[in-house]
């Protein structure tokens, strides 16, 4: 069993900027506006030529596109790379993130470029069995999860409910339209940017 706490730890929106560059993407290749409003990818998407709303196909194949050919364009949530180096200094740190299993290396590559050395675990679907899971495999007695979906928080709380949980939106475009994880009951706290996550998190951190 490891001593050390474990922070598990979402990418998109939580470390990296993601809607947005998927936002200008599908507007200068496509031809579609897509609304971070806060409803689903899906009832977001519509055609600039006929304000048609894609279907669900259409959408998940131009999100594979983008995180096929544009994972570029994304850059750092402010204060998160710098939030991960001092969290790692106190605790393991690895990322969660709901990509295919083969996107894995590359979104590792990805956050180590901006100066996030972490294991990535990838994962489809509700993140509570996959946490499940890392906690099995690495043994950590005391854990955090960070993500920025509301459901994924209750999905922790039915399958680890000892697990601390931050809801965490960095992208301000969409902050205020997403749901809250902490008002529903299935957060211990909505903090949307690292400047107070972070001492929020090592206040936890530091506690027995």
């Amino acid at each position: 069993m490891s001593r050390r706490p474990l922070i598990v730890t979402d990418c998109d929106e939580v470390l990296l900027h993601m809607a947005a560059h998927f936002r200008d993407f599908v507007d200068e290749a496509h031809g579609v506006d897509f609304a971070l409003d806060g409803n689903s990818f899906v009832n977001s998407m519509r055609r600039q030529s006929t304000g048609e709303v894609l279907s669900e196909e259409e959408m998940w194949v131009l999100l594979n596109l983008f995180f096929d050919t544009e994972m570029h364009r994304q850059n750092p949530i402010a204060g998160a790379v710098e939030a991960m180096g001092t969290l790692a200094e106190k605790a393991d740190v690895v990322v969660l993130t709901n990509l295919k299993d083969h996107r894995a290396q590359t979104r590792a590559a990805q956050l180590a470029g901006h100066g996030i050395d972490a294991r990535v675990y990838t994962n489809q679907g509700p993140k509570g069995p996959a946490l499940k899971a890392i906690l099995n495999e690495l043994g950590a007695e005391r854990a955090f999860f960070i993500d920025d979906i509301a459901h994924h928080h209750g999905s922790v709380a039915e399958e680890a409910g000892h697990v601390t949980r931050l809801h965490f939106v960095g992208e301000p475009l969409m902050a205020p339209y997403v749901p809250c994880a902490f008002t529903a009951g299935q957060a211990h706290a909505r903090i949307d940017t690292w400047d107070e996550a972070l001492p929020w998190l090592l206040a936890r951190l530091e506690e027995n």
